[in-house]
């Protein structure tokens, strides 16, 4: 038989049924069975990027049903029918290795030709997964059918030899220059909650997705976009909401919520159980609370203006730091509410400065809040005391005692032995006591919010999205609760407990 004859064979062979080739394969010499082995392997990896992972690593890499619904949308696209696929799921379930890495590099084994973008929150993600890529072209290009062009083996961009394919990577909100994309991926295009809850980071984000990314797709050309749900406002939320129609959605719940979930799960049944059965995501629920639990993991964020706050309180009375220069302020505080107190959620150490005009108007200036130790906060909390001149600084004191103000006094005169104090006499430590529900404190501080009455000088993503996702009956944040500490001293300073109306230091003396 010729070389000619056998491939003919070869290939009549790849398209017999099963048990044709099974039988063929029985009644074969050795050598011809072993090339036919070669055609199955080549076979078994055609069928989508799961099973191809699974040939390449011996059955090592982790298969899953979620795992298959992106396996058959890279499918679809492989197959020619154009595909807008929005795919939602939690974090740590195997999205980005299987959307990001193996289904781009199968894609690209069927269609070579055609070129593949893929975008995530940070080029440096992004160009981890081009990486990958690239290695396993190098690694596997053999059994792959691909290969290399020489001298095009960037992390960012790379080309295959022979033909006008390749990939090009990016991160989101960067440019995508050169040739356009059959497929885009956009794989977590959120970095983390302060970037999902800034109107103006999900603005940039949105006029990206339109001028950048859209633009670049080939006619005919298709677009998968798979994300865990931060905000009713993320990337997904605004797809759905201006495009909704032309897409196709998969949500996937970590717990499913409906009778027509897309795998057909029961109520209440695990998405991944073989990794996070229900004992594991009840423990993942209890750490990161009913906001995160159901946003991250649930892919149903919860509405930004059910709680005390409402967002157009904030946004609306932002102020530039340009319009705050111009302000004649009458004090300035700093708030601090310690870890490990009533609050759970994160287990930080509030630290927020605010001031006060002449007109009684409030101003949210700094947050340096964060996961920092005794000596660290007290450190943070007198420096940007200093840096602000503040003439007080509010220290909650339900669960630390005089302990709270021995820090702060420590720290002072650690700065002081620096001279970093920069002459200045030590603001009054106030103590808060807090005798009052969470609510009961937080409500007049949001009233003057919705008089317009508190600005927030410049954007503080996190502390925002704090105080608009949070509700009666959650456990508060400390960012928050510092900051209705700092702003009701301003307001009113005798329901801080710590002093009474009539307070004056020689600090605010020729203060602008």
């Amino acid at each position: 038989m010729t070389r000619a004859d056998e491939a003919a064979v070869l290939q009549l062979y790849r398209t017999l049924p099963a048990q044709r080739r099974r039988e063929i394969a029985a009644a074969s010499t050795p050598e011809l069975r072993a090339q036919l082995a070669r055609v199955e392997r080549g076979l078994a990896m055609d069928r989508s990027p799961g099973a191809m992972a699974a040939v390449l690593t011996g059955g090592r890499e982790m298969q899953a049903p979620h795992l298959g619904l992106i396996d058959t949308a890279f499918e679809q696209v492989a197959a020619g029918k154009p595909t807008r696929l929005l795919l939602t799921m939690p974090p740590r379930h195997g999205k980005s290795r299987r959307a990001a890495r193996w289904a781009p590099l199968w894609y690209l084994r069927r269609r070579p030709e055609h070129r593949v973008m893929i975008a995530s929150y940070s080029s440096d993600l992004a160009d981890d997964h081009g990486r990958w890529i690239r290695d396993a072209i190098l690694t596997y290009g053999p059994q792959l059918d691909i290969s290399l062009r020489p001298g095009s083996s960037a992390a960012n961009r790379f080309d295959l030899a022979g033909t006008e394919g390749g990939a090009v990577m990016a991160g989101v909100g960067g440019g995508l220059t050169g040739k356009g994309a059959h497929l885009a991926v956009v794989d977590d295009p959120i970095k983390d909650a302060a970037e999902a809850a800034s109107p103006t980071m999900r603005k940039r984000l949105w006029e990206w997705w339109q001028a950048v990314l859209l633009t670049r797709i080939e006619p005919g050309g298709s677009v998968i976009l798979i994300q865990t749900r931060w905000d009713e406002d993320d990337l997904a939320g605004r797809v759905l909401a201006e495009e909704g129609d032309r897409w196709t959605v998969i949500d996937l719940p970590a717990l499913a919520l409906s009778e027509d979930d897309a795998l057909d799960r029961p109520i209440g049944a695990p998405l991944w159980p073989e990794r996070y059965d229900a004992h594991a995501l009840a423990e993942i629920r209890r750490s990161v609370g009913e906001r995160v639990w159901w946003s991250l993991y649930m892919q149903q964020p919860r509405p930004q203006d059910g709680g005390v706050w409402q967002w157009p309180w904030i946004t609306n009375n932002r102020i530039s730091a340009a319009q705050f220069r111009g302000i004649d302020l009458a004090r300035v505080v700093v708030a601090v509410d310690p870890a490990g107190g009533e609050s759970a959620v994160g287990d930080e150490t509030g630290i927020v400065a605010a001031a006060s005009d002449r007109d009684g108007h409030l101003y949210v200036l700094d947050d340096r809040s964060g996961n920092r130790g005794a000596g660290d906060w007290g450190r943070e909390t007198c420096l940007l005391a200093i840096e602000l001149r503040a003439d007080a600084i509010v220290v909650e004191s339900n669960y630390g005692g005089d302990m709270s103000r021995q820090i702060l006094h420590q720290a002072w005169q650690e700065l002081q032995a620096e001279k970093r104090t920069e002459n200045m006499l030590m603001p009054a430590v106030l103590p808060v006591t807090a005798k009052h529900g969470k609510r009961l404190r937080a409500e007049p501080i949001a009233q003057l919010y919705e008089q317009g009455r508190v600005h927030h000088v410049g954007e503080w993503p996190v502390l925002e999205q704090q105080m608009v996702t949070w509700v009666a009956g959650m456990d508060s944040p400390d960012r928050m609760d510092a900051a209705v500490h700092a702003l009701t001293q301003l307001a009113d300073p005798q329901q801080t407990g710590g002093v009474s109306s009539s307070y004056r230091d020689d600090r605010l003396v020729r203060r602008r």
